[in-house]
């Protein structure tokens, strides 16, 4: 049970493992997507049809039809990946239990971006662990766990092929070891420091200058390249236009100028004041236009010396 890239990536390994029986696929409905807002299908789902494996996209996870296909396949057990929150009529009917591997060390970054806000929050190290689903939002019983270092250069794209490479490992040997009952579960251990990982809304995306170079830095880091981070800012015809800001680098040092004004030479850089220094755009998108880099954008853009950003 899956819908996004991470979660067609476990399935494809399972089923490239070659030692477990996939005996259906659940998935999200096709949701209309594109300037043409035609029906987009779940990249879980389309590796599905190429295996031409049994196919199930539930508008509703209670619906009685949908319970009986269910209990009709006679599963051991249900593998979740970046999927919807499943009632217990659901995770209740294979005789092992229901699993789900998070992109996260649980019980750190329960929710729905914990590859993102790892990022945001200027961790160094993060990981993925697989748990039996219970009653409660990723907080089962931990089966196993991995940790990967995140490096300076990382940014939510990386990171999460990382995590799918160390995920797709820990979920065969999650496997392995539930097929020969040699498991041992443990109890997620809270604490007062513990971190949470919601769903990014576009409110989150927005940049404030007034923060310091580093959080402003790991923001754009964190959310690169999707949603990405944005911000605002007039041109000298007195259009509002939003940016997206892909990748930054950070210059620590004092200045008294305000936060958000943009300084630039109109040919190499472009560099935005904030807290304790400066961030300098070395990727970017314009509304309407194409991504580029720092000196692309500048080539066709240019601006005034001085701007402010919102």
């Amino acid at each position: 049970m899956g819908t996004p890239d991470f979660a067609s990536g476990i399935l494809k390994a399972i089923l490239e493992s070659g030692k477990h029986d996939v005996c259906a696929v659940v998935t999200a409905v096709d949701k209309p997507a594109g300037r043409g807002m035609q029906p987009m299908k779940s990249s879980v789902k389309q590796l599905a049809e190429k295996h031409q494996l049994t196919l199930f996209q539930p508008e509703k996870l209670k619906d009685p039809t949908f319970i009986e296909c269910l209990e009709s396949l006679h599963a051991d057990l249900f593998v979740v990946v970046a999927f919807r929150m499943l009632p217990e009529m659901v995770w209740k009917i294979p005789p092992k239990g229901t699993i789900n591997l998070h992109a996260s060390l649980l019980p750190q970054y329960r929710g729905a971006a914990p590859i993102n806000w790892a990022i945001i929050n200027g961790e160094t190290q993060t990981g993925v662990t697989s748990f039996f689903i219970n009653d409660k939002i990723d907080e089962g019983n931990m089966i196993l766990s991995d940790k990967i270092n995140i490096s300076p250069d990382d940014n939510a794209g990386s990171l999460h092929d990382k995590l799918l490479h160390l995920g797709a490992k820990v979920i065969l040997d999650t496997l392995e070891k539930i097929e020969n009952n040699t498991y041992k579960e443990q109890k997620q251990t809270l604490s007062s420091q513990l971190k949470s990982a919601p769903k990014i809304f576009k409110k989150d995306c927005l940049i404030n200058w007034n923060l310091t170079a580093t959080a402003i830095h790991n923001l754009i880091r964190g959310l690169s390249p999707y949603p990405a981070a944005y911000t605002l800012f007039t041109d000298e015809n007195k259009h509002e236009n939003i940016i997206k800001i892909f990748k930054s680098r950070t210059e620590l040092v004092s200045h008294n100028l305000p936060s958000g004004l943009i300084e630039t030479d109109n040919k190499q850089y472009l560099r935005i004041a904030c807290k304790d220094g400066f961030i300098y755009v070395e990727e970017l998108q314009v509304s309407g236009k194409k991504r580029m880099g720092i000196k692309e954008f500048l080539l066709g853009n240019k601006l005034m010396h001085l701007t402010q950003c919102f």
